[in-house]
């Protein structure tokens, strides 16, 4: 159904330094950048996923009620993801844990600049 998913970032490099390691964890790359946005895919013939500078240049703000989930490959993955998230100046919005139902494992992160994640492995 989507072709890619945009969220507004103000400082694009430390955007950079946390988006390429929490999406490193679930397997996926920054695939392209500029000095306003970095592309992120499972490979380079992809660009699924971007942060950017708002395109009106003013100030990056959050979607109330916006997330961005990611689909991980194994529960190890999404540990990661957010080991690596906090680590990389992102804020817990939610431990790894089973979620819903039996088979849904998920952890939540906000990024530097509020934007709401998941990774989420269904086993």
């Amino acid at each position: 159904m989507l072709d890619h998913v945009s969220v507004g970032v103000s400082e694009l490099e430390r955007a950079m330094g946390f988006y390429d390691a929490v999406l490193a964890a679930l397997g996926y790359k920054r695939v392209a950048s500029s000095k306003h946005h970095a592309a992120y895919a499972e490979n380079e013939d992809d660009r699924t996923f971007f942060i950017q500078h708002p395109v009106d240049r003013e100030r990056c703000t959050v979607g109330n009620g916006t997330h961005v989930c990611f689909r991980a490959h194994s529960p190890d993955e999404v540990d990661l993801f957010h080991a690596e998230g906090i680590r990389t100046g992102g804020a817990d919005n939610g431990v790894p844990a089973t979620r819903y139902h039996d088979n849904y494992y998920a952890a939540f992160l906000l990024d530097p600049d509020g934007n709401r994640l998941e990774a989420v492995y269904i086993g």
